[in-house]
């Protein structure tokens, strides 16, 4: 069981974001697109129970049938601060990913990875703790500029941040249709991120990964007690 620790407050929290930075692996170019297993999570929040929801299902990349889903349930254990949503979200996303008997090549979170603005969003966190090369692809632009990309499907444009470094990619997946926003989390290279995420979108705007996982987080909510 990869476990995590929950900070007593956000001085902690930052400090632990601190420390795992230094652990993200950059140079690397990450799994090949379209072989292997890619893992899709993401959470959703029931804010009256106090209650997160997360799920994890695997896609064969080459075929993108799923193989297996999990979902966990918890307690929020963390208060909503902007930059520090990944304490809310891990531990339960490591229950989700636990439960797995098929270990994945790559984990595509619905979030960022460097597009932070710590530098360090829930795909650094996760990848980091697992060890497993991970990304992000966000559905809403966050703390960035970029331009927008061309209309066709594959078009980008890079994500800014303020101090100038390059931090992702607003990616067109399907022509005419609003970008997403992609970025490294670890073990992986931004080229390879965006061919991960085009691959895994043949159809929609979502990367099918999150899609499906965004729909088993829903219900695994409504179905708790």
């Amino acid at each position: 069981m990869t476990s995590v620790h929950t900070p007593a407050d956000e001085a902690e929290a930052r400090a632990i974001q601190d420390e795992l930075r230094k652990s993200v692996v950059l140079d690397e170019a990450g799994p090949p697109p379209g072989r292997g297993l890619v893992a899709g999570v993401d959470v959703a929040y029931d804010d009256e129970r106090d209650l997160v929801a997360a799920a994890a299902v695997v896609l064969d990349a080459a075929t993108l049938e799923v193989v297996e889903e999990a979902t966990a349930v918890g307690h929020v254990s963390f208060p909503y601060v902007p930059g520090l949503l990944a304490f809310r979200e891990l531990p339960t996303v490591l229950a989700a990913l636990d439960s797995l008997t098929a270990a994945p090549d790559l984990v595509v979170c619905d979030g960022y990875g460097l597009a932070h603005p710590r530098g360090f969003g829930l795909a650094c966190h996760l990848g980091v703790v697992t060890g497993l090369p991970s990304m992000g692809v966000a559905k809403n632009p966050f703390t960035f500029t970029y331009e927008q990309p061309g209309a066709r499907r594959g078009d980008a444009a890079a994500l800014v941040a303020a101090d100038g470094a390059v931090v992702g990619r607003a990616l067109r997946t399907q022509g005419g249709v609003k970008p997403v926003y992609v970025s490294v989390g670890h073990r992986i290279s931004l080229d390879t991120a965006c061919a991960h995420a085009l691959a895994l979108s043949p159809r929609f705007r979502i990367p099918e990964s999150t899609r499906r996982a965004d729909s088993l987080c829903r219900r695994a909510l409504r179905e708790a007690s």
